[in-house]
């Protein structure tokens, strides 16, 4: 679809007044001017040339209350015309998808340890794709409601609801992404966001008859899918990696294998203290590294619904990072943050957002079987060194759908290493990661964009070839 000439223009004019430090509205009626408006010109310490466009802003998601969605989307490094569209999501709930998705995991720009300079991720996932980001739901990160009460009643129904609402708004701003493949993507609580982001889409094509969205299928790490089987998975990883005691794994499986992950019992979570102490100064996250030694990091296990914690190296303080960058003025300037609704202070994780979780679906599988119906690619994958939510968690889950198998369980590879492993289902691939954390693409970053390539492509990933010496 062809811009109106008026339309270039107009964004001209903007940006030679932008080029010139005039001041402009930043907001228009009109959508394909309010793309233009949401470009990002530069960053703060970004000491590089990209060739890629890219884009932040709101989408306002509910009129009456004042709801609106912050993101930041990023087009392919090469020919974004034709690479399928991606969306990523993390969980928490109240965890920002700019702080771990872009900032330390499939994102462009990483952050320095001084929290003031970038570096590009040479594993970024719009080497493949085009990318959002979104900050989900509202009071997570930039996202904001002109209703305070709002803060306190989200949930899993409105957050699948105002997201559906942000991208049908957002193909309105973006019209040349119309009919393109979409793909859906993200990790941990993301596990309920994903499959449920993915029905309401599927339910509201078929409601109005046409692909308004035009979704192929979806993609989830270490995720939450079934309160039950995820429990009992985690209980039996720690128990069985050596992490807590006999006592305490018995003690897990009485007061809390049918516990909600959100709202748990007292007795729950008394007994997950004690795994606490017996876990000791490690990062849960990931089990074999180490933790972020100031501290600052560290969130005590029972707090295992929200998301944990590489740059060039390896570093367990990279929450620290993002805390400091995204809180300085001329970044959220540069970034089109409002600062009638900027935060006081932004967090990687709303503390408010998590305590006052209204609604958690004691499972997904239902959706899972409706979904796999529906034709959708589907897959799931798991970082192996993860004890929040572990590949066990995942198989048990998986195991509950009753999927028949269509292939061996076989190892896949990358240059000639084991990447990991893969089960092969009727309308579901489950891949697990070798010696990834919760944060599959901040571990390893490599594999993840070979993980994304492959499964984007509806290809599995290599086996190695065996050949004979004689």
């Amino acid at each position: 679809m062809a811009r109106p000439t008026w339309v270039f223009l107009q964004a001209f004019a903007i940006f030679g007044f932008l080029h010139l430090g005039i001041s402009v509205s930043t907001y228009s009626d009109n959508p394909l001017l309010q793309q233009e408006l949401d470009r990002v010109i530069e960053l703060p310490g970004q000491k590089f040339d990209v060739n890629f466009a890219h884009y932040s802003g709101y989408i306002t998601v509910n009129e009456d209350s004042g709801r609106a969605l912050f993101y930041w989307f990023f087009e392919a490094t090469e020919d974004s015309a034709s690479k399928p569209l991606v969306l990523w999501l993390n969980g928490g709930p109240g965890c920002s998808s700019i702080a771990y998705g872009e900032a330390e995991e499939i994102g462009p720009f990483h952050i320095n340890a001084d929290g003031k300079f970038l570096y590009l991720n040479p594993y970024s996932w719009n080497e493949v794709a085009n990318v959002i980001f979104i900050d989900s739901p509202v009071g997570v990160g930039f996202s904001y409601s002109n209703t305070s009460s709002d803060l306190l009643n989200n949930g899993d129904k409105r957050t699948a609801e105002d997201s559906l609402a942000f991208l049908l708004k957002w193909f309105e701003r973006f019209p040349q992404f119309k009919g393109r493949e979409f793909y859906i993507t993200g990790e941990s609580y993301a596990g309920h966001y994903v499959p449920q982001l993915s029905q309401a889409i599927v339910r509201n094509n078929l409601l109005f008859k046409e692909k308004s969205i035009n979704l192929k299928g979806y993609m989830v790490g270490n995720a939450l899918f079934d309160d039950h089987h995820d429990h009992v998975g985690v209980f039996e990883f720690l128990w069985s990696t050596g992490l807590i005691s006999d006592q305490t794994y018995k003690q897990l499986n009485l007061q809390c294998r049918n516990q909600s992950f959100i709202h748990s019992s007292e007795s729950c979570d008394e007994i997950l203290d004690v795994v606490n102490k017996e876990l000791g100064n490690i990062d849960p996250y990931s089990i074999f590294t180490p933790p972020c030694s100031d501290g600052s990091s560290n969130r005590l296990w029972k707090r295992m619904h929200m998301v944990g914690h590489v740059a060039e190296r390896y570093d367990p303080c990279t929450e620290k990072h993002s805390v400091a960058y995204f809180n300085l003025p001329e970044v959220q300037k540069a970034l089109h943050v409002d600062p009638k609704h900027a935060p006081a202070m932004w967090e990687t994780c709303s503390e408010l957002i998590n305590t006052n979780w209204k609604d958690s679906a004691g499972s997904v599988l239902d959706i899972y079987r409706e979904l796999i119906h529906s034709g959708l690619r589907i897959w799931v994958f798991s970082g192996d060194t993860d004890s929040i939510l572990p590949i066990t968690s995942t198989r048990y889950s998986i195991d509950a759908l009753e999927l028949p198998q269509t292939g061996p369980w076989h190892a896949w590879y990358d240059d000639g290493q084991v990447g990991g492993w893969i089960q092969e289902y009727e309308g579901l691939t489950l891949v697990s990661v070798r010696g990834a954390g919760h944060e599959v693409p901040l571990h390893k970053p490599k594999l993840a964009l070979q993980l994304i390539k492959a499964f984007l492509a509806g290809n599995s990933l290599p086996s190695l070839q065996l050949h004979s010496d004689t």
